[in-house]
């Protein structure tokens, strides 16, 4: 790849994004200082200054790009006119279909030390189209599931599997909903032809949830519509170090967005202890599968690891009893590991 191919639109968005994404572009200029970069705006913020959450120039920037790594957004608890949630907006406009959602144990006081799993969850259609309308006393919402949205994300899912432990379990309800989770059922189970290789299963949401709190070393892949892949994702982060450790990264044709799980945490906005990690393993994301470095994530992810068992830690991931440090620490910590 030639450091042309290698742009980079950052969007710190709101809160702890603009403390958290500037420690994970300096952790991704030191493995790979060829990056180019471009800065851009989106969030609540944003929206209350211009009125606009999501700028025609952001958007612009992102599609130039092609990859983004965003950070968080501070979004309103009560409608808004004219105010759309900008990552979700963001995300159909890139038409970044997979969201990828790895889980793995890490040296941390409560992690579980049989966790080590991808979820690939459908990231466009499913009630998150935002097709909702009142009816009198009734709220209507409308759940969208297609066979070509479908297939694409199981492709990347089985592809994805093939390269770990080849072992997909599709997660559904078509017990209950038996046209939408049926079709997506139908069309996963299809794919699953074209990936022999892979062990299939498949497993009712509810019963997934359950196993994988009991037992989380029994599945590897778990490939999801949109709803269930959000839940169970979060499910698995909290036995995996928190929300703070969670990296994500959201593939589509030719594009991607890097982003960490957690909001922007208005409460320690600005305190300077926010955990930059999931941002920093997001980058790592970034470089496995966008830019096909494999390399450079083994090494941030190895320095992330070294630094949690030499015992750096923020807050939100130390026991009672340990020692913490801020998000520069952490920051420059990782950096100071990278060739551990």
């Amino acid at each position: 790849m030639t450091t042309q191919e290698m742009h980079l639109c950052v969007i710190p968005g709101d809160g702890i994004g603009q403390e958290v994404i500037p420690a994970a572009v300096a952790v991704l200029q030191a493995v790979m200082p060829q990056v180019q970069l471009t800065f851009a705006e989106a969030g609540w913020e944003t929206f209350q200054r211009t009125g606009n959450a999501l700028p025609e120039a952001t958007l612009a920037a992102a599609r130039r790009a092609g990859v983004v790594l965003f950070g968080a957004v501070a979004s309103p608890s009560h409608p808004v006119p004219g105010y759309r949630s900008p990552i979700v907006a963001l995300r159909r406009e890139m038409d970044v279909f997979a969201n990828l959602r790895p889980s793995r144990r890490w040296p941390l006081h409560d992690v579980r030390q049989d966790i080590d799993l991808l979820i690939v969850r459908e990231n466009t259609e499913c009630l998150y189209v935002g097709r909702e309308r009142l009816e009198g006393d009734m709220a209507i919402a409308e759940r969208i599931i297609s066979r070509r949205g479908s297939e694409r994300v199981a492709r990347v899912a089985f592809a994805l599997a093939a390269q770990r432990k080849r072992h997909l379990t599709i997660v559904h309800k078509a017990n209950i909903l038996r046209v939408s989770d049926g079709l997506w059922r139908e069309t996963c189970l299809a794919v699953a032809h074209e990936f022999p290789h892979v062990q299939t299963d498949e497993g009712l949401v509810d019963s997934v949830a359950y196993h994988l709190v009991r037992q989380p070393g029994r599945y590897d892949v778990l490939l999801t519509p949109n709803l269930y892949g959000d839940i169970l994702s979060d499910l698995a982060a909290a036995l995996a170090g928190g929300l703070g450790m969670a990296p994500s990264l959201s593939l589509g044709e030719g594009c991607a967005i890097a982003e960490p799980v957690h909001g922007a945490a208005p409460d320690i906005a600005g305190q300077g202890i926010a955990n930059p990690l999931g941002a920093i393993l997001s980058v790592a994301l970034l470089l496995r599968h966008v830019w096909q470095r494999g390399d450079l994530a083994d090494t941030i992810e190895r320095a992330v690891e070294h630094v949690l068992a030499r015992g750096w830690f923020t807050p939100d991931i130390a026991s009672p009893a340990q020692k913490t440090v801020g998000t520069r620490e952490m920051e420059q910590a990782v950096i100071a590991a990278l060739g551990a």
